[in-house]
């Protein structure tokens, strides 16, 4: 595989990781906007702009969208997070022209008042939608909750509020600024001709206007305490720990994998033996998320409702004797062995490939191959492991429990409720 990449006049980054020998290709656009990027009176946003991106554009309608993107037979969508924005298509590589032209025209929407008020009444509907299934907006809530009044600690879907109160001009100008060229990348995967995609990118792009786009990125600052929120409806108990964690331009972030594998993976990890195996618990697990200046590991916890305390306390207690003794290195091998055979079988499709190219690009400027990221993940050692539990306890969390139960004793003493 090579990697390619290329800069227009007017900032947009052009990037590819080309495989000559794959049968498909996907490419996408990755804005460099989030939940962490608005403010307060803006909240939702971003999240709503990318409902808009396919509403049309002065040269298709929201139907030539949507029929462009099936006559090419793509797999296609786009989602946003607390840090990005992405907009991707997978396809045969005969079809990269009409998707590069697609993808860039949809990059600049008309964002017609109509659709806009239209748009609107559909993500007021998913607000209510996701807080009346489970897990109830836990994780959100936890968030909020763990990063207090850092940037991280916004919802990506915004509130009631924030969204029925939000103008279609506020959402232009925001436009303006955060889908500027020089906060963008048009990141390929597969089998790219990339002189290609680079004519299309001048073609389509090239006329783009520059603005400014700045990011907050401050460390957040360690924060511990217990919540409840009541769901009567709810059939189980759903718990999240939240501990402080590397940030993505931190090495540490491959220890975190390693770690969280070896504790709270699917299969084979300590919480699976001890909680799911034993049927005490439906699913306990540990994954590392990492941002731009900050991270952090979240336990999920999900359980009867009866059963919590003592789920809470025997995780509590997995974390504990992690945290005083570490892992041993037949622990740390399995995880190895496990994470470089799950990022390789992955890895084999273009589609795949296009999300770990594009976010680390648009995150921290740098293009990883499977190779590095394998040797990284193989290089990880027991005492880079108790150093990092070191700097980041996993027993000083935030936890949130959502559920029937508010009344759940805490095996972990603090001031916060």
């Amino acid at each position: 595989m090579e990697f390619l990449k290329h800069q227009l006049d007017n900032g947009l980054q052009v990037v590819a990781e080309r495989n000559p020998n794959a049968y498909s290709m996907a490419i996408g656009y990755f804005v460099r906007t989030g939940s962490r990027d608005e403010t307060d009176e803006l909240a939702g946003v971003s999240h709503f702009l990318e409902h808009m991106v396919f509403k049309g554009t002065q040269r298709r309608s929201a139907a030539d969208v949507n029929r462009e993107l099936d006559a090419i037979g793509s797999e296609s969508n786009a989602y946003t997070n607390e840090e990005q924005t992405v907009y991707y298509a997978s396809f045969l590589p005969e079809y990269q022209d009409r998707a590069a032209d697609l993808l860039s025209d949809i990059m600049r929407p008309a964002l017609r008042e109509s659709d806009f008020e239209m748009e609107k009444k559909v993500i007021l509907e998913e607000i209510a939608k996701y807080e009346d299934q489970p897990p109830f907006g836990a994780t959100e809530k936890v968030m909020a909750a763990h990063f207090g009044d850092h940037p991280l600690s916004r919802s990506v879907l915004g509130s009631t509020e924030s969204v029925s109160a939000l103008t279609a001009e506020q959402m232009r100008d925001y436009f303006a600024t955060r889908y500027s060229p020089g906060n963008m990348a048009l990141v390929a995967t597969g089998n790219v001709d990339f002189d290609g995609l680079v004519r299309s990118a001048e073609q389509f792009c090239g006329d783009w206007e520059r603005a400014v786009a700045p990011r907050s990125t401050p460390p957040a600052s360690a924060r511990q305490g217990v919540h409840f929120l009541k769901k009567e409806m709810a059939v189980q108990q759903y718990g999240l720990l939240v501990s402080s964690g590397p940030a993505s331009e931190d090495d540490a972030r491959y220890t975190a994998r390693m770690l969280a594998t070896v504790v709270g993976d699917g299969s084979g990890s300590r919480f699976y033996w001890d909680l799911v195996e034993t049927g005490r618990a439906e699913y306990a697990e540990m994954s590392p998320y990492d941002f731009q200046g900050a991270g952090v590991m979240i336990t999920f916890l999900g359980c009867a409702p009866d059963a919590s305390a003592d789920v809470w306390r025997s995780a509590h207690e997995i974390l504990a004797e992690v945290q005083q003794t570490g892992v041993t290195s037949q622990e740390l091998e399995q995880a190895k062995n496990k994470l470089c055979s799950h990022i390789v079988l992955a890895s084999e499709r273009p589609g795949n490939r296009l999300f770990a190219v594009g976010s680390n690009w648009i995150q921290i400027d740098r293009y990883r191959s499977v190779r590095e990221v394998i040797d990284r993940c193989r290089a990880v050692t027991v005492d880079q492991i108790d150093q990092f539990i070191s700097q980041h306890p996993l027993t000083e969390y935030t936890a949130m429990w959502v559920g029937p139960e508010t009344q759940i004793e805490s095996p972990v003493e603090t001031a916060d409720h």
